[in-house]
């Protein structure tokens, strides 16, 4: 009893399946007229191709008939097959680094007696950042001093000298030559208490400061980073085959791995100047602006750039019909139609990008395309024309059947 419950379910499974499949698939009512298990009534059932029985009646109304037969010439509408480029793009993922880097070493050995920011403190160029035991370097700058001074001293008075004659002139230089020597001792001396002080090289923000009062150090010795993140550098590398059209100033969109749903702006600041042959790959590094300061060096971020493609033919979306083999068009050569198969590139919102055996500037049919057969007369009508009435009415029953699930014209 339960096999006998259990197979009328399926029954009733299958038989809704069918029903379905016959009311919602066009194709499916030819293809069971064909087998004898459908009989064909009513405009759409003599055509798999939803309306197009009614557009034969529509063209018999007009004399047209297959093959460029009939009273006349099928009246239709074109518009000129044109150029356009395909919307290209080129995505990577990159390493932002700071736009300039700093690590701060002294210049000297000795020890820190005080450092004067803390990590993460936002420093200007020149700041002083911490300061070594310099009472040494105090004292000698002081003894130049006073040697300076007896200098100076020594050769006023040997100038005196020499006006009355008192004095030779090989004095007089010599105390001209100590006077020098003591200027540079003095120079000096103020130069090596200078480099008691570690300064900041640029402005920025200091990292984790990595001494405290008492460390001795050396000029091996990394006291911190400073990072300058007004912007972000971003390294990534791009096949060879964008070499061509990349270039600097290029605009380009980023969006940080860690933030998804984060756009930002940029653009390509240097390229490098040789391809990788290991890779077949270019670096390119790019500069995006961190004003709120919210990115930090060593993030990910992935990279598309936006490239104009080859130039392709274009159609008109009405003038892209459908069937079972796909996509195709109806172009006029020699005042006769022809049907070319078509692949389908891209979709923009006034033309769709195709491939196929198509030139510029050929007419493609966009109206009156349920009348034609390959090899059919045609008549193109003037753009500002009306169209046939004939030729509404017989688009009408394929827009009520593609209402029912068929692809739409131009879709």
């Amino acid at each position: 009893m339960a096999i006998l419950k259990q197979g009328l379910v399926v029954m009733v499974v299958l038989a809704a399946t069918a029903a379905l499949w016959i009311a919602y698939v066009p194709q499916s009512r030819p293809l069971l007229a064909r087998l004898g298990l459908w009989q064909a009534s009513g405009p759409s059932a003599q055509d798999g191709h939803g309306g197009a029985g009614a557009g034969r009646k529509a063209g018999a109304r007009q004399g047209a008939r297959p093959h460029g037969g009939g009273r006349g010439p099928v009246a239709i509408r074109t518009q000129p097959v044109g150029l356009a480029r395909l919307n290209d793009a080129a995505r990577a993922i990159g390493d932002g680094r700071a736009l300039r880097s700093v690590a701060v070493r002294p210049q000297v050995s000795g020890q820190i007696t005080m450092v004067n920011v803390g990590s993460g403190a936002h420093v200007a160029k020149g700041e002083i950042l911490a300061e070594l035991e310099d009472e040494a370097q105090k004292i000698a700058l002081e003894k130049t001093r006073l040697m300076l001074a007896d200098a100076q001293q020594t050769l006023a008075r040997q100038l005196k000298l020499g006006v009355s004659g008192a004095t030779a002139s090989s004095r007089i230089q010599e105390a001209r030559l100590a006077l020098r020597t003591a200027e540079l001792a003095h120079r000096q001396a103020k130069f090596d208490l200078s480099q008691r002080r570690i300064l900041a090289p640029i402005a920025g923000w200091v990292g984790l400061m990595s001494v405290q009062p008492g460390a001795q150090v050396t000029p091996a010795t990394a006291i911190a980073e400073i990072d300058d993140r007004s912007s972000l550098l971003v390294d990534f590398r791009l096949p060879e085959r964008f070499v061509g059209q990349l270039r600097p100033g290029l605009g380009l969109r980023a969006a940080p791995l860690a933030r998804s749903g984060t756009d930002l702006s940029g653009r390509i600041r240097a390229i490098d100047n040789r391809v990788d042959p290991a890779s077949r790959t270019i670096l390119v590094e790019a500069e995006l602006a961190n004003p709120e300061d919210r990115l930090r060096p060593g993030m990910a971020f992935a990279i598309r750039i936006a490239l104009p493609g080859d130039p392709v033919p274009s159609v008109p979306p009405l003038a892209v019909q459908w069937a079972d083999a796909g996509p195709y068009v109806w172009i006029v050569r020699q005042g006769r139609a022809q049907r070319i198969g078509l692949r389908i590139l891209q979709r923009n919102a006034q033309e769709v990008l195709v491939q196929g055996d198509l030139a510029p500037g050929e007419p493609v049919v966009t109206e009156g395309v349920q009348m034609l057969r390959p090899g059919a007369e045609v008549a193109p009508e003037a753009p500002d024309r009306a169209p046939d009435r004939d030729a509404t009415r017989a688009r009408e029953p394929q827009a009520a059947t593609a209402a029912g699930g068929t692809p739409r014209v131009g879709q």
